[in-house]
């Protein structure tokens, strides 16, 4: 094997980590048809602004879940002939496209919370919408553990997103039965319109950190500090590795790219050097499961490498 070849994981594993990503969307678009078939019930028979909130939050939340299912489908499939760094990248694109859902149900909201404000009107069977929004919050309750699973094995930023919001819906679930609670003690018909505007506020806060996420990896940010600190420990743990530069990474949906050059003792062996080259990369990629790692290894003379050895701390890279 070329040590500028890239690496790739255990194919069992990945194909594992594919099939739960994609559970995961299809659990999103059922809970989400479930939660507005709910909705809709609760609205009829409350004319509660609140609720007409969520139920607007569940309708966009079935369009952007079915965006975020068709991009893990694309970003999971194996590269192709023309595509040969895979598709990863329809993960952040379908997660903008969900951050302008998000968004957008926060406008719609914040218009009507505020046509409700103005002309309040009192509510009715909210005995009702308490208890289809306490059905909500146990299936949202589901949905989120099963999405929290997902994204701790497969690092899927669409799916992280899908999650995101929603949380950001069992806040604004636990909102709407404030608010019927509230208007029904209270017998002030404001509560209603503001709940909903605070639900608004929060989507949209929601809304921004999706966003900015999926721009980052569009835009092939460095991958974060402790995990570029992560690799470098890694790379220097090996007693042969004298140095390390030009680190370059970037994620592309749940993949990893990560590339390095190490320096080595000049009177190593190719099929040695060869040898140290292939073993970083391999424990990259143990470290970082999905990852693809080229390492391109630079000879050092023999007095650099006695200095270079004397100067590395025990257990982590020189000092910068």
């Amino acid at each position: 094997m070329d040590n500028d070849d890239v690496q790739t994981i255990d194919p069992f594993n990945l194909q594992h980590t594919r099939r739960l990503a994609r559970a995961a969307t299809y659990a999103s678009v059922c809970v989400a048809v479930f939660l507005i078939v709910l909705k809709i019930a609760a609205w009829s028979a409350t004319d509660s602004v609140a609720i007409l909130a969520s139920l607007v939050d569940s309708l966009l939340d079935v369009f952007a879940s079915i965006v975020t299912l068709i991009a893990v489908r694309q970003a999971t499939a194996p590269a192709s002939r023309n595509y040969r760094y895979g598709l990863g990248k329809a993960e952040p694109l379908a997660a903008l496209a969900q951050a302008a859902f998000i968004a957008g149900s926060a406008l719609l909201l914040t218009l009507q919370a505020g046509e409700r404000l103005f002309n309040p009107q009192p509510l009715t069977a909210s005995e009702t919408g308490i208890a289809v929004m306490a059905v909500s919050i146990a299936a949202t309750l589901g949905l989120v553990a099963f999405q929290t699973y997902v994204v701790r094995r497969s690092d899927s930023v669409a799916i992280k997103a899908d999650s995101l919001h929603y949380k950001g819906d069992l806040l604004a679930n636990a909102g709407v039965i404030a608010a019927l609670l509230l208007t029904d003690l209270l017998g002030w018909p404001h509560i209603d319109p503001l709940f909903g505007l605070a639900i608004a506020a929060y989507i949209l806060v929601n809304a921004r950190s999706v966003a900015k996420e999926a721009l980052f990896m569009l835009l092939d940010r460095e991958l974060p500090e402790e995990e570029l600190q992560r690799i470098k420990e890694i790379a220097y743990s090996h007693p042969e590795v004298c140095s390390m530069h030009d680190l370059r990474t970037r994620r592309s949906g749940p993949h990893r790219f990560i590339q390095m050059h190490i320096e080595l003792n000049g009177q190593l062996s190719l099929t040695r050097a060869h040898a140290v080259a292939e073993a970083v990369e391999l424990q990259v990629m143990d470290a970082f499961p999905g990852s693809e790692v080229i390492v391109h290894q630079d000879p050092t003379t023999p007095e650099f490498a006695a200095k270079d050895e004397a100067d590395r701390p025990p257990g982590g890279p020189p000092p910068a």
